[in-house]
């Protein structure tokens, strides 16, 4: 009697045992099955600030008579400007650079034209965007009245966007709604549905200029990298 009760006991362990070990088995089967997908949000913004550089010259071969060209082109400079509607705190100068052309390797007893070239810059720095755009069209005012303006590589206009905080937690909840988007699809395909998140890597914040033509608007983009378990539908 004492072995049949033995064996019963045994038996029963033996059936519980394989209970749970199938029910493990599921859910590990379970805890395998996701999918990685990607989830984008893009924005156009406009640009809250301009930086606009007016680089300009003047020569000589006297450095005083260089010296007021320069200063009166200058102040032809910061009339216009202020004429555009830009506070004076919003702009700048720089203390001229000068070049001996003389004194340099080419120079020599015979050398002919001006010695000396100067070279200043006024900038602007304001949050006043619209009205950059329009100044620049306007820009070849100074021209008419002498001003020498430069065109210098590193001395381009910058529209830049200094807000990306303020849009982040919009952006990367938008994302966030895509990939689950693109999860759900991928589910419905293979006979399953999308459960939890599993794991999930945000990408960097790009801004680029929406096109070369409108750099005073941007596009803003973050791509994030999610897994989502999937589930028994």
């Amino acid at each position: 009697m004492d072995r049949m009760i033995a064996g019963g006991l045994l038996a029963a362990g033996m059936i519980v045992s394989a209970c749970l070990i199938g029910a493990s088995l599921s859910d590990i089967r379970s805890a395998d099955r996701f999918v990685e997908v990607k989830g984008l949000a893009e924005r156009e913004v406009p640009a809250n600030l301009a930086i606009w550089p007016l680089v300009f010259s003047a020569t000589g071969n006297e450095l005083p008579d260089v010296q007021q060209t320069l200063e009166a082109d200058a102040q032809r400079i910061l009339a216009f400007l202020q004429a555009q509607g830009f506070p004076a705190d919003n702009i700048t100068r720089s203390a001229p650079r000068i070049t001996d052309k003389l004194s340099q390797q080419y120079g020599s007893d015979g050398y002919r034209g001006n010695r000396y070239t100067a070279e200043a810059t006024v900038l602007l720095r304001t949050d006043q965007v619209d009205k950059v755009r329009k100044a620049q069209q306007a820009a070849g005012e100074l021209v008419s009245e002498g001003v020498v303006l430069m065109h210098q590589w590193g001395a381009q206009t910058q529209f830049l966007f200094t807000e990306l905080n303020e849009i982040k937690p919009d952006m990367i909840a938008q994302a966030t709604r895509n990939g689950r988007d693109a999860a759900a699809r991928f589910a419905e395909d293979s006979g399953t549905a999308v459960g939890t998140l599993r794991r999930a890597r945000q990408g960097l914040f790009t801004i680029t200029d929406r096109d070369p033509h409108s750099p005073e608007v941007k596009t803003i983009r973050v791509v994030s990298t999610l897994e989502y378990f999937l589930i028994d539908d």
